[in-house]
């Protein structure tokens, strides 16, 4: 067993006493939320907020999801987003980043450079909106939540510098047998940047889960609002809600605000904390190989 100097192990004390209060930080918003979305509206009121929840009640979720058919439906946008998004963007992503990825391919070098280039600079907000509403008619269409963001320029160079570090003589060797570049694409590149994959999945998935920007530039109708843009106008408008529930003559004075705020926030965020250990072990070795190469 190596012996650690004194030095060592101050150094290690110190990063996890730092460890630790990071995860508290982390941890204490994240419980005061939920909390928040399970007390009583009264003893909020009346006591503020607080780490666990006092006079337990269900009233904010009941709320949100009885009465509130406009979350449902916002939900169900995302969700359809989110998974045809994240699929879309995996299959662009990978098939750009595989061939950039080909040392043989002299372009290769060129095009990375307007990838990296457009990480930089970018055309601007109104030629933007310009070009997508009036020439590529996405508005008040669930492919104006997708489509804009079919490709990240930094997911896309990540992915690139998974595949790069596959030694070019497994590609030579399935050439050899006669495979084609569609076949060292689906049957050895892929499967051997799976962490690569995973990471850049998670990416999307988070990307487009948490988007409500889109839905605010591009989409007037309400039954294509993104959970995150209906939470927007719930929190900034609060009597938004009750104009949406079945019931139209519940007073917004008897919603029970703050919970309703919390519990939306916790139905947004509780998919992808459902998601992520799944994907964690992927997680931290994709950061770790995409850093390092370029």
């Amino acid at each position: 067993m190596k012996h650690r100097s004194p030095g060592d192990k101050i150094v290690s004390g110190f990063a996890y006493v730092y460890l630790l209060l990071f995860v508290i930080a982390a941890i204490i918003p994240f419980m005061t939320i939920v909390s928040t979305s399970l007390t009583d509206e009264r003893y909020l009121r009346a006591n503020g907020f607080d780490l666990f929840p006092h006079e337990l009640t269900l009233e904010a979720y009941r709320f949100v999801l009885g009465r509130g058919s406009a979350i449902l439906d916002a939900y169900q946008v995302t969700t359809i987003v989110t998974v045809a998004g994240t699929l879309f963007s995996m299959l662009l992503t990978t098939m750009m980043a595989f061939a950039l990825s080909r040392k043989e391919w002299k372009m290769a070098g060129p095009i990375s450079f307007l990838v990296y280039f457009t990480m930089l600079f970018n055309g601007g907000l109104v030629p933007w909106y310009i070009v997508t509403t009036k020439y590529l008619h996405l508005y008040d269409h669930l492919l104006a939540l997708i489509l804009p963001y079919a490709i990240n320029a930094f997911n896309l160079l990540i992915m690139r510098s998974f595949i790069s570090t596959i030694d070019n003589s497994i590609f030579e060797a399935a050439k050899i047998d006669g495979a084609n570049e569609v076949q060292l694409l689906f049957r050895i590149a892929l499967p051997l940047a799976l962490p690569g994959i995973a990471t850049i999945c998670l990416f999307y998935a988070i990307s487009y889960w948490n988007d409500w920007w889109l839905g605010l530039m591009l989409v007037s109708d309400r039954e294509l609002y993104p959970l995150q843009l209906l939470i927007r106008a719930i929190t900034s408008n609060i009597t938004y809600a009750a104009s949406s529930s079945s019931n139209s003559s519940i007073a917004a004075a008897a919603i029970p605000k703050e919970g309703v705020k919390m519990a939306t926030t916790v139905l947004t965020i509780g998919p992808i904390i459902l998601l992520y250990p799944f994907l964690q072990r992927y997680f931290v070795k994709g950061l770790t190989v995409g850093g390092v190469k370029g």
